[in-house]
């Protein structure tokens, strides 16, 4: 068995492996190739999560899990709150392949999924960013959408004003002015949102959004979470990762619940990258991707992350 520690992740996968390789897996779950095991996910108190996501990709002969949670007392120990380890097994024998270290990993597929949301959802004359929420992920995802369209401006909003100059540095890097607003004033500029926070109540609300927007959710993975009003929903066409989750886990759980739509009113990205749906059809639809992160996802950049190692010389090979 191959182990690829952690610490090594940085100098293995670029965002741009990271887009290619959740881009092919999306449009292999659209042809049936791939599929998600059900998550297991549980609460451990105190906002501590624990759980499982898995699956097999046969067109990529990968099978394996990711294993880990969000752990909010991390930040106090200097360490972040994602924490998670990718294991790997050879789909034909269920031996073990590869443990991975997952945390950069996790990062960079969340963003690459958010990115290809842009890139195949938002009207081509999209020049304003609107970013909602200022942890850890929010940097990645602005970084991954600055690599896809050619931003004028970055707007953000976080429920902690005070973390949100450390994302205006990530922006003056990227050489894109950037402006602390009010979510009203964040909706009335933004011609792409992206949500990324761990919020139990929306902060985004319908009367915030103009016809046009693109957004992508990538904050609500667990039952209870939720990042944006649920009419929203009922008025954007919605694409996701995987309904299954979408309806059960992620954003559109509670326009479920809500009967404000249905789980066939909800398009797999996957499909669109493939040709088997269209994406954005006018310049004043909303169009929004709720991405619930799919084991798959993870197997995919792991699967990158080992490759890359091997080729490297960097593995380490452990007899089990």
């Amino acid at each position: 068995m191959l182990i690829v520690p952690e610490a090594l992740i940085a100098g293995l996968v670029t965002p741009e492996d990271a887009f290619a390789a959740v881009e092919a897996t999306f449009a292999a779950m659209a042809r049936n190739d791939a599929y998600n095991f059900p998550v297991i996910r549980e609460a451990l108190g105190e906002g501590r999560q624990y759980g499982f996501k898995s699956g097999l990709d046969r067109a990529g002969n990968i099978m394996g899990v990711k294993a880990g949670g969000y752990f909010p007392g991390n930040a106090a120990r200097g360490m972040i709150n994602h924490q998670s380890s990718v294991f790997l097994f050879d789909p034909e024998t269920g031996l073990p392949t590869a443990m991975v270290g997952g945390n950069l990993l996790t990062a960079l597929r969340t963003a690459a999924a958010s990115a290809i949301s842009i890139d195949r959802l938002a009207r081509k004359g999209a020049k304003v960013l609107g970013i909602v929420g200022a942890g850890h992920q929010a940097g990645f995802q602005l970084r991954a959408a600055a690599r896809i369209r050619k931003f004028d401006k970055v707007v953000a909003w976080n429920y902690h004003p005070d973390m949100l100059p450390k994302l205006g540095e990530i922006a003056a890097e990227l050489g894109l002015p950037f402006e602390a607003v009010s979510l009203e004033q964040l909706g009335a500029a933004a011609d792409v949102i992206i949500t990324i926070t761990s919020s139990p109540a929306a902060s985004l609300l319908d009367k915030h959004v103009r016809p046009g927007t693109h957004l992508a959710c990538m904050g609500t993975d667990t039952i209870g979470k939720q990042e944006v009003e649920p009419a929203l929903l009922a008025r954007a066409r919605v694409f996701t990762d995987e309904v299954a989750q979408s309806v059960s886990i992620g954003e559109a759980q509670h326009a479920i619940a809500g009967g404000l739509i249905k789980a066939e009113n909800i398009t797999p990205i996957g499909a669109v990258i493939a040709g088997l749906a269209k994406g954005r059809q006018s310049d004043t639809e909303i169009t929004l991707f709720d991405g619930t992160g799919v084991g798959l996802q993870d197997l995919a950049v792991a699967s990158a992350a080992v490759e890359r190692a091997v080729a490297q010389g960097v593995a380490i090979d452990v007899k089990v």
